[in-house]
C-alpha cells in the first residue's frame, strides 16, 4: 500500500524539496499540499493522509495551531515537524520523542525520518505512542515552558501521562530511568541526562550521576559518612549526594537559608 503524504510549508522552496525527496520512494504518495495552516487542517481532515510533514513557524495558523485541530481526529497521521532553529521547538521535539527536520536538513536526515515514520505506521502500539507523545507536546507548548510539564510513560498496556509536580526523585537504571511517584514508580527508556534536561533545574536537583531530587519534597540534608551528604524526602527515603555533585546541594541550601 502507498504512504499518503501531505506536505504543510509556506516556503514553496522547502514544499519543493521535500516533494522531489519523497518522489524517490515508489512507495509514497504525495496526496496534498498545503502553504498556510488553516488550508491544511480542512484538507487533512478530508484527505486523512498516513503521514504529514508540518511546518512550525507560518504566518496565521502555526504548526502547532493545526496540531491542536487535528490531535484529537479520529485518524490523526503522522507528523514529522520541519523547523529552522527554533530553541524552544526543538527541544519540546527531543523531550517528546518526537520527530522532526531541521532545516537545512541533508538527504540522509530526511531518510532517516521518513524510515521511522514507516515504523511507527507498521506498528498499532508505536502509532498510540505516537498520538500519547503528540498530547504531551500539546501540553508543554500550551504551557510555554521548554521543560516538560508531564512524561508519558506505559504501563499495564497502557500510556500513563505523569505530571513532573508528582516526581520525587528519579533514578538511574543503566540505559532506562526510574521515576518515582507516591504511590509507585515508572521506568522509562531515557538516560538520565536526557530527563534532566526535561525537568525545571529551579525545581529538581541532580545530586548524583543516577539520582535527581525534587526539591520540594526535600525534608532535610545533613553530612553523612566520608564527607557526603544524605538527603532525606518528605516520605522517609534517604538519598545519597555524591562528591562531585555536592556543590549543587550547597548552592540550595545557601539559597534556602
Amino acid at each position: 500500500m502507498s504512504l499518503r503524504t501531505y506536505i504543510v510549508d509556506d516556503e514553496p522552496l522547502a514544499r519543493d524539496r521535500i516533494r522531489a525527496l519523497l518522489e524517490r520512494h515508489a512507495d509514497v504518495e504525495i496526496c496534498g499540499e498545503a502553504n498556510n495552516g488553516s488550508d491544511a487542517v480542512g484538507e487533512i481532515r478530508e484527505l486523512r493522509p498516513d503521514l504529514v510533514f508540518l511546518d512550525v513557524r507560518m504566518p496565521g495558523l502555526d504548526g502547532f495551531g493545526v496540531l491542536r485541530q487535528i490531535a484529537n481526529d479520529p485518524a490523526t497521521p503522522v507528523i514529522i515537524f520541519v523547523t529552522a532553529y527554533d530553541r524552544y521547538a526543538v527541544e519540546a521535539f527531543t523531550a517528546c520523542a518526537l520527530d522532526f527536520l531541521l532545516k537545512p536538513f541533508n538527504r540522509a536526515r530526511f531518510e532517516q525520518a521518513l524510515s521511522r515514520a514507516k515504523a511507527a505506521l507498521r506498528s498499532r502500539d508505536m502509532q498510540a505512542e505516537f498520538r500519547a507523545r503528540l498530547v504531551e507536546l500539546l501540553a508543554d507548548v500550551r504551557n510555554g515552558s521548554q521543560f516538560s510539564s508531564r512524561i508519558v510513560v506505559k504501563a499495564d498496556g497502557k500510556h500513563v501521562f505523569v505530571p513532573v509536580s508528582e516526581l520525587r526523585w528519579v533514578q538511574a537504571e543503566g540505559d532506562y530511568a526510574r521515576l518515582h511517584v507516591r504511590k509507585g514508580s515508572y521506568l522509562i527508556r531515557e538516560r538520565m541526562n536526557t530527563v534532566e534536561s526535561r525537568l525545571d533545574p529551579s525545581r529538581f536537583l541532580r545530586i548524583h550521576r543516577s539520582t535527581i531530587v525534587n526539591l520540594d519534597h526535600i525534608l532535610e540534608a545533613h553530612p553523612g559518612v566520608g564527607g557526603d551528604y544524605i538527603v532525606r524526602l518528605d516520605d522517609g527515603t534517604d538519598l545519597s549526594v555524591s562528591r562531585s555533585y555536592r556543590v549543587n546541594i550547597q548552592k540550595f541550601l545557601d539559597q534556602a537559608l
